[in-house]
């Protein structure tokens, strides 16, 4: 398994854009699949952020991770953030998701970005035990949120 830039291999959008918007659409009403399609057109652009890092083992695509400006419009004063983690299902704890964000975690250290932010529904203990640390658990677009720091300098 490797973690390449989304830029090198945008065919898959469309999977990554469908895996995103089952898990988090909820927090977007209203969104489609297609407007997911045509906002993840940022990432192609090369930039250092927002960038999407995936995780791909031979052709297929395994798991998810982005670096983006902001990603809780309830916090702007907050940049930049660790979004869009996710691992497909069969391929849960194996560690990628972790590798997913650690790689995150250094490139935002490599940019001199600190603190790095993120927000989880559910995935708090996980972030916790990457060294990741609690600022506050909050109410977030019809949910609980539960926002976290880690100081990657």
């Amino acid at each position: 398994m490797k973690i390449i830039n989304l830029a090198s291999a945008p065919e898959h959008i469309p999977t990554i854009a469908a895996w995103h918007h089952a898990q988090w659409g909820y927090l977007n009403p209203g969104g489609t699949l297609e407007s997911r399609i045509e906002r993840m057109q940022r990432f192609l652009k090369g930039a250092p952020i927002p960038a999407m890092y995936i995780c791909v083992d031979g052709e297929h695509l395994v798991g998810t991770a982005a670096l983006v400006e902001s990603d809780m419009d309830s916090h702007p004063e907050l940049s930049p953030w660790l979004a869009s983690v996710y691992v497909r299902p069969d391929c849960r704890k194996r560690g990628v998701g972790a590798a997913l964000v650690k790689h995150i975690v250094s490139q935002a250290k490599a940019l001199g970005f600190s603190p790095l932010y993120l927000f989880t529904p559910d995935q708090a203990k996980f972030y916790r035990e990457l060294g990741w640390q609690f600022i506050a658990q909050e109410s977030y677009r019809g949910g609980e949120a539960t926002l976290m720091k880690i100081d990657p300098l």
